[in-house]
C-alpha cells in the first residue's frame, strides 16, 4: 500500500531551556492510502500540538513529516500555502462555513481557488453533495441549516478537491447525539466508498469507534495502538474504553 503520511522521529519543544515543555516527543507512525485513523489522548497529550504540525498550521522542533512523499517540513511561504490548499482537505469542530455563501459556494471555493473549470466544479461539487445526502441543502446559506447539514457541508468542501489527506478536528464536538452520528456514518462512507484518506483527532470514544485504527498519546508520546480489524463497532468501542482507562480518561460516552 502507498503511504500517505509518513510522521517520522518528530518532536516539538515549547518554552525555554528554563521552562521547557516537550509537546511531541519523538513521534512515529504512519498512514496508508485509504486508512481511517484515530488519534487520542486527554487533554494536554499532544494530540493538538500534532495534528497541527501534520496540517502545516504549526512547524516540528525536530524530525520529519512526508505528505504524499513530500517532506513538508521543509516547505515554506507561497510552496507551503499551495501545499496546504492542493493536498489537505480540513474538518473543524465549528464549521469554518462563510456565511455570505451559500453550501454549493462553500463547497465550491477550493475547486474556484484553484480554477477549475465550472462544469467540472459543478460535477465534483454534486457528486459529493450526493455522498453526503446534502443535495437539497446545496442552495440554503449556513443560517439555514441544522448542525449536522453544516457539518457535512464542511466535510463535503474538505472531500471536493480530492486531497491526499483528510485532517478532522474534533468533528462532532459541536453536535448534538444524533447530527454526531449522522455525520460519523457520512465520512465512514467517504472513507469505505471513495477511499479517502483521513486523520481524525478526538477525546470521545464513541467517534474513535468509528475509524479503523487508533493512535493513544500521552504526555507526547504514543502510549498505545488499536486495530479494529474484524470487531464490530461496539466491540472496537469496548477495547477503545479500556485503553483510555488505562490511561487514566474519562469515559463518559456509550453506545
Amino acid at each position: 500500500m502507498k503511504k500517505v503520511l509518513d510522521v517520522q522521529n518528530i518532536e516539538k519543544f515549547y518554552g525555554t531551556n528554563d521552562s521547557l515543555t516537550k509537546a511531541l516527543n519523538k513521534i512515529s507512525f504512519s498512514v496508508e492510502e485509504g486508512e481511517f485513523i484515530g488519534i487520542m489522548g486527554p487533554s494536554g497529550s499532544g494530540k493538538t500540538t500534532l495534528l497541527n504540525c501534520v496540517s502545516t498550521i504549526d512547524r516540528v522542533t525536530s524530525g520529519h513529516i512526508y505528505i504524499g512523499g513530500k517532506d513538508i517540513t521543509t516547505l515554506k511561504g507561497k510552496d507551503l500555502s499551495k501545499f496546504r490548499r492542493d493536498e489537505l482537505g480540513f474538518i473543524f469542530q465549528d464549521f469554518n462555513l462563510l456565511d455570505t455563501l451559500t453550501a454549493y459556494e462553500n463547497i465550491a471555493l477550493a475547486l474556484t481557488i484553484q480554477k477549475q473549470n465550472p462544469a467540472i466544479i459543478e460535477e465534483r461539487v454534486l457528486a459529493v453533495a450526493e455522498k453526503l445526502e446534502i443535495v437539497d441543502v446545496l442552495q440554503k446559506f449556513p443560517y439555514q441549516m441544522s448542525g449536522g447539514q453544516k457539518q457535512r457541508v464542511a466535510s463535503a468542501r474538505a472531500l471536493v478537491h480530492d486531497p491526499s489527506l483528510i485532517l478532522a478536528d474534533e468533528p462532532t464536538g459541536a453536535l448534538d447525539s444524533k447530527s454526531s452520528r449522522m455525520l460519523l456514518d457520512s465520512i465512514e462512507k467517504l472513507n469505505q466508498e471513495l477511499q479517502a484518506t483521513i486523520m481524525m483527532v478526538t477525546h470521545d470514544s464513541f467517534t474513535a469507534s468509528y475509524a479503523k485504527r487508533i493512535l493513544f498519546i500521552k504526555d507526547g508520546k504514543i502510549f498505545n495502538e488499536l486495530h479494529r480489524g474484524n470487531d464490530t463497532r461496539k466491540e472496537f468501542f469496548n477495547k477503545i474504553i479500556e485503553v483510555v482507562t488505562l490511561m487514566g480518561g474519562d469515559v463518559s460516552n456509550v453506545l
